[in-house]
């Protein structure tokens, strides 16, 4: 029997089943990010960048290496990316603890808002966004290349505020897409992927309000 033929009931089951497989492990990827970003707030900048590096190229390589995307060692990847931009934010974070807290609660509280919105808006619409992933995904890995290589290189000076908006924008989409896709066609082997999109976007809507509230 097809996954398209058993019941209406059984098929909400296995949504719901699939939907809190997924938030549990976006949840413990952010609560490992945000251990790491404590523990690490103390690092000097330029290991920090070594870190938010190393995070960019492993989130990369799950783009094309499927055996990261899945299974008990993409859980282990994922958890791996996690701890590399939690140590990467550390010394960021904690200069705006200190010099400018009201815009990291702000950006927090932003951010919960709009996941949560944008998530109950893709899980509830009829129709089916999936072409939207992979042309989103791609704006969003050139917003952050450009982002990382200015980071590197030079800052981004005016274009800063720009591309932090694309990638807000963006990131907010994936969201919806994402929780569409639960909704209409995720099995147990899209659970790991699909938190690590939705983690990933989570931590641009973040960053991108944060740079936006400290311009």
């Amino acid at each position: 029997m097809s996954f398209i033929e058993v019941s209406s009931g059984v098929r909400e089951r296995d949504t719901s089943l699939i939907m809190g497989q997924v938030l549990s492990l976006v949840a413990a990827a952010i609560g490992l990010a945000a251990l790491c970003t404590y523990l690490g707030r103390d690092l000097a900048p330029e290991t920090a960048r070594i870190f938010s590096i190393a995070g960019m190229v492993m989130l990369v390589a799950t783009w094309f290496v499927a055996r990261l995307r899945f299974g008990a060692l993409g859980i282990f990847w994922l958890m791996l990316i996690a701890s590399a931009i939690g140590y990467g934010l550390g010394p960021v974070l904690d200069f705006y603890v200190s010099t400018n807290p009201s815009s990291v609660t702000s950006a927090a509280g932003l951010t919960a808002l709009t996941v949560l919105g944008m998530g109950a808006i893709g899980f509830v619409m009829s129709k089916d966004t999936v072409r939207w992933m992979r042309p989103l995904s791609f704006v969003v890995l050139g917003a952050v290349v450009v982002s990382l290589g200015a980071l590197i290189f030079g800052g981004l000076g005016t274009l800063s505020p720009f591309l932090s908006i694309i990638i807000l924008a963006a990131s907010a989409l994936l969201i919806l897409v994402d929780f569409n896709y639960v909704r209409k066609h995720a099995t147990e082997d899209d659970v790991v992927w699909l938190a690590t999109g939705i983690f990933v976007s989570i931590i641009n809507i973040f960053l991108s309000l944060l740079n936006l509230f400290n311009r």
